[in-house]
């Protein structure tokens, strides 16, 4: 749906004065190109090229499947799932002692980045990779993407003070939003809209002499990604500063932080306002990442939507959906923090349900539509009818109101948690968003095993949305008087 938001650290900053005039140093921008250069993976590869391809075309070829493809995506995220929820919070809690880090994040990168080049051989026939190794390989890919995540967010006011911080973090999302929609435009220019269009401004066929009946395009996000990953961790391996050395050796310090993350559990059980909202958000952000997850599939599958159709709704969303985050403010001014995120939990529900009901002959389950007795909305190569349109617009709010509840759920947990422990309780803010990140696929698997549609598979994400906007109902606090 909407770009990739990863849980960056949210740190205190100095009053305004001095935040406004803190600079970004050198650092401090290599901090953030790496985010920049990390974060298209998710966008083309997860959500809305690679993995569609993978979904729609090669799983069950020559009789391809989007149902079976759903089901096999799903369970695969299950297991990184589970890997990412064992590992990934005790590296964070154990981080601050294992001295130097931008060893642990070289190694992560180095590993990560032959895989995502391999993707290029994920061919339509198996014939290169079959389907099992593509999903292990991206299953790995995730794992060591969460473990760059908690590495970088680390670095974060080494590399820019606690003044820039936010300017950082800032930078790095948009430097992200930036680079995938450069990666998205030069696809469709080069290897997309070729022969598909008579533009003058587009090639009359796919550069380099790629193949679109073999799905090269497709298959060029993985050595796209993987080679800007190469070139973003460049500047923060030369120019961020590093963590000092640590005389805590590396199980010692895994040690520490499984006893730390232990204090941290305790300490927030004692807040009631803090523990009910962390217990609710494990459940309707889980359900907020399987709609980024699943979309690109989903709307393959469902819609029929080809690679340039998914590359084009890719360009829109990951340049509308920037709006969620202006919007928030908004949204936690108007309403308070508390009821902003029920309004967003309740308008990503109500476009889920509302996407269950389109198809290429219905909208919103009991409009019935012949594309052949209406003329097309336009002559383009791509969303010609109305059904496609309200899919893209239901997108589109998905894609606004999914980006806004990152930016409310961070605000309302400053209004829950205590002043004097904001680090313990962003730590379990931070451990809240992975500690069920395994439960939204297992449950896509599961409804799409059983309804044997992607329709059932999607459905089961309205349950983790509902158990989260039924969570927050309990919070006494909150509210737009700051109580």
């Amino acid at each position: 749906m909407s770009q990739y938001i990863p849980e960056a650290d949210l740190v205190a900053v100095p009053e305004a004065a001095d935040v406004a005039s803190a600079r970004l140093t050198r650092g401090a921008i290599s901090w953030a190109i790496f985010e920049g250069a990390r974060d298209p993976y998710v966008i083309l590869i997860i959500i809305y090229i690679f993995m569609p391809y993978v979904g729609s075309v090669m799983v069950g070829w020559p009789h391809s499947d989007p149902t079976a493809g759903q089901e096999v995506i799903s369970q695969w995220s299950q297991y990184s799932g589970w890997a990412t929820m064992a590992t990934a919070p005790f590296l964070g809690a154990s981080i601050d002692q294992l001295g130097r880090r931008k060893g642990w994040m070289a190694l992560a990168v180095a590993l990560m980045i032959p895989l995502m080049f391999g993707l290029w051989w994920a061919k339509p026939d198996g014939s290169g990779l079959p389907v099992t190794a593509v999903m292990a390989m991206t299953m790995l890919v995730a794992l060591l993407f969460s473990y760059t995540e908690v590495i970088h967010n680390s670095l974060l006011v080494r590399a820019a003070g606690m003044g820039a911080a936010h300017k950082a973090s800032s930078l790095a999302l948009a430097l992200g939003n930036a680079f995938a929609l450069a990666l998205f435009l030069f696809l469709a220019w080069g290897f997309m809209l070729p022969g598909k269009t008579d533009w003058a401004w587009v090639p009359k066929a796919p550069l380099f002499g790629l193949s679109q009946a073999a799905h090269e395009p497709e298959r060029l996000t993985g050595p796209m990604t993987a080679v800007l990953l190469l070139f973003g961790a460049i500047p923060i391996m030369l120019f961020t500063p590093d963590a000092p050395r640590s005389s805590v050796g590396v199980a010692r310090a895994f040690a520490n932080g499984a006893k730390a993350l232990w204090r941290m559990v305790v300490t927030v059980r004692g807040h009631r306002d803090a523990a009910i909202f962390l217990a609710a958000r494990s459940f309707y952000v889980d359900g907020m990442t399987a709609v980024l997850t699943f979309f690109g599939i989903y709307a393959t599958g469902v819609m029929k939507w080809g690679a340039l159709e998914m590359l084009v709704i890719g360009i829109v969303l990951t340049v509308l959906a920037v709006v969620g985050g202006v919007l928030a403010r908004f949204f936690d001014g108007f309403l308070g923090p508390r009821r902003a995120v029920q309004m967003e939990i309740l308008m990503s529900l109500l476009g889920i349900i509302a996407l269950l009901g389109m198809a290429p002959d219905r909208i919103l389950f009991f409009w019935r539509w012949n594309a052949a007795a209406h003329p097309p909305m336009w002559n383009g190569p791509f969303f010609r009818t109305l059904p496609e349109w309200i899919f893209a617009l239901i997108g589109l709010s998905n894609a606004l109101f999914i980006t806004a509840h990152y930016a409310s759920s961070r605000t309302l947990l400053t209004r829950l948690a205590p002043p004097d422990q904001t680090g313990a309780f962003f730590g379990a803010y931070a451990v809240s968003g992975t500690a069920t990140v395994w439960l939204a696929p297992m449950m896509v698997n599961i409804g799409t095993h059983l309804f044997k549609s992607q329709q059932g598979g999607f459905a089961s994400i309205t349950v983790l949305l509902a158990i989260g906007f039924v969570g927050l109902l309990f919070l006494k606090r909150g509210n737009r008087d700051f109580a």
